[in-house]
């Protein structure tokens, strides 16, 4: 058999596959607890509807201070403890295939599976919840916890929320996990020479308030240095610098614009990099069609951390469009997302496979999404590499139970 036969084979193989996996066993945790169907907070999972935001804002409850339904009578009026603590898990399965053809180089992978993680949540008392998760296979290997938090919400009744532990930078911007693609919001995983900051992971402090009606805020105290572990001297971080951020987002009908602006300090080998990165964003809804934009610029001053400093910036933006041809409620959607990162030296990773530095990534994908059930997605995304003039096609799955 030819290799673009093996690849076509392979590939209708995978489709097969994932159009025959079984419905979940269960529903994810919140949804076992109130007894209700995954599409109320997602649509189509894992994308959050606009109940969905605001039920993890309220802490994971449909409304604040409601009365406790999951919780174990002790008797005790200073106690809330939970009756079982619940687990859900997510399955992501792919298929890839990228051509053209090479020699001596693996074109056809089965990504089976890709990742599995371990998530759980709840309310530990009014105003009081968590949320973490496991990641039991990580492409192939243990990569612990993630997002691992407490929440604090509507602290004093100021209106003021916060979240403390481990949560992604961009969080307030657009999520990660929530996106319906194979290909990632690159911009957000740029790093810069041997700096370690990025807008992905970190560790430390978000809080949340809308000081005015359609406005929100978010400011973000963190390491700026990612999620490694401890040291031998105990401490998560290598020096006293601490990042900050901020986002200022304001909705007008069904256009939402922000401002991002981070600052943050990083040593090494007794230098100092210092990196600033702003930019605007915007979210347009209109009927059954959702355009998201991102711009970011990223200024380092000395990535290396050289005895002869050199600065470096790099110009990142995506863009993402979404529509449902049947409404919030119907099995299909149709998602597109378009990555563009220049930089002025061939200095910036993605963690995408590269095999050296970049001065450049470009990308643009395709892909269609079919609900078999609410809680097990199949999709099937077309991508193409404009800087490396090869396309990549995926098959796969999504279950949630």
């Amino acid at each position: 058999m030819t290799r673009p036969g093996f690849v076509l084979t392979m590939l209708l193989a995978g489709t097969a596959m994932a159009a025959a996996a079984s419905p979940a066993a269960g529903i994810p945790p919140f949804a076992r607890k109130y007894g209700v169907s995954c599409n109320l907070c997602h649509a189509p999972v894992p994308r959050l509807t606009p109940f969905g935001e605001q039920f993890a804002a309220n802490g994971f409850e449909m409304a604040p201070g409601e009365e406790p339904r999951d919780t174990l009578d002790t008797g005790d009026t200073l106690l809330r403890l939970l009756r079982r603590l619940d687990f859900g898990v997510r399955m992501d399965i792919f298929t890839t295939a990228e051509l053209p053809m090479r020699n001596d180089a693996t074109d056809v992978d089965l990504q089976t599976p890709y990742n599995i993680k371990l998530l759980t949540g709840g309310v530990l008392a009014d105003g009081i919840s968590f949320y973490l998760y496991f990641f039991m296979s990580e492409r192939g290997k243990v990569a612990g916890l993630e997002d691992a938090y407490v929440q604090f919400t509507d602290i004093g009744g100021s209106g003021v929320s916060a979240i403390v532990g481990q949560f992604q930078v961009s969080d307030p911007l657009f999520k990660r996990e929530l996106r319906l693609q194979y290909e990632d919001y690159q911009a957000y995983r740029v790093r810069v020479g041997d700096a370690r900051a990025d807008l992905t992971y970190d560790r430390g402090i978000l809080t949340s308030f809308s000081p005015w009606t359609d406005g929100d805020v978010s400011l973000m105290l963190v390491t700026g240095q990612g999620l490694d572990e401890a040291g031998s001297d105990q401490l998560y971080d290598t020096d006293d610098f601490k990042s900050m951020a901020a986002r200022l987002s304001q909705s007008f009908g069904p256009l939402r614009v922000g401002a991002f602006g981070y600052y943050g300090e990083e040593s090494a080998n007794g230098f100092t990099d210092e990196i600033v990165i702003w930019g605007p964003d915007a979210t347009f809804d209109i009927g059954r069609f959702q355009i998201n934009v991102q711009y970011l610029r990223r200024e380092d001053s000395n990535s290396l951390f050289l005895p002869a400093p050199t600065e470096t910036s790099v110009n990142s933006a995506f863009v993402e469009a979404l529509y449902g041809p049947f409404g919030a409620d119907g099995r299909w959607a149709i998602a597109g997302l378009y990555n563009w990162i220049d930089a002025d030296a061939p200095i910036v990773s993605v963690r995408a496979g590269e095999d050296e530095p970049l001065a450049r990534y470009h990308t643009a994908a395709a892909g269609i999404h079919y609900l078999l059930r609410r809680n097990v997605r199949v999709m099937a995304e077309a991508g193409y590499d404009i800087e490396a003039e090869r396309s990549r096609f995926t098959i796969g799955t999504t279950l949630a139970f």
